[in-house]
């Protein structure tokens, strides 16, 4: 079974969150949600998420891939992590799976991961950021990288998420539990 850490900061978009792990889970994937802190964590509009554990305890195990929600300033103190940054470039030059939604492709921008790759983001996160090949796609995937635009492209973003981890298969079973047209 394939493994995802979803790591999760105060401030982070709680649609993209709950999309992301819910999805994940119907798939009969493994989810570690992980706190940049012990405790809840207030999300961009006032809902408070549970984590599963710390990611200082979550950096013990080992996973398959790294899906980053955006919203801010949740994406500012993701990129601001030493320790997820650390984990983020040993996934990357590992060839194993990243995603990220909304703000947080500004954290795989900052750390190396979207460098010579297509991406796309919120409107201008990017272009802040200096980096070049911006899609502006719903969803994104170059290699091992895959990113979306915002809280509006979720469901396509973890779908997606779902189908890199499990297969085309897998996707359609969980898109036909969701009665998606």
């Amino acid at each position: 079974m394939s493994r995802v850490l979803v790591p999760l900061a105060d401030g982070c978009e709680e649609l993209e969150a709950v999309t992301i792990i819910d999805l994940l889970r119907r798939a009969g994937i493994e989810v570690v949600v992980a706190g940049l802190n012990e405790g809840p964590v207030t999300a961009s509009r006032g809902v408070k998420l549970v984590p599963d554990t710390t990611l200082e305890q979550a950096l013990e195990l080992e996973f398959d891939m790294v899906a980053l929600p955006g919203g801010q300033p949740g994406s500012d103190r993701l990129a601001g992590d030493e320790r997820l940054a650390g984990l983020l470039r040993r996934m990357h030059a590992a060839g194993r799976l990243i995603g990220a939604v909304c703000a947080a492709p500004k954290v795989l921008a900052r750390c190396g991961v979207l460098d010579g790759r297509s991406a796309t983001g919120y409107p201008g996160v990017l272009q802040q950021e200096g980096h070049p090949a911006i899609t502006g796609d719903a969803v994104t995937r170059d290699g091992s990288v895959i990113t979306s635009r915002a809280a509006g492209t979720a469901m396509d973003f973890a779908l997606e998420l779902v189908q890199a981890l499990n297969g085309p298969g897998a996707r359609q079973e969980v898109e036909k539990g969701l009665v998606r047209d």
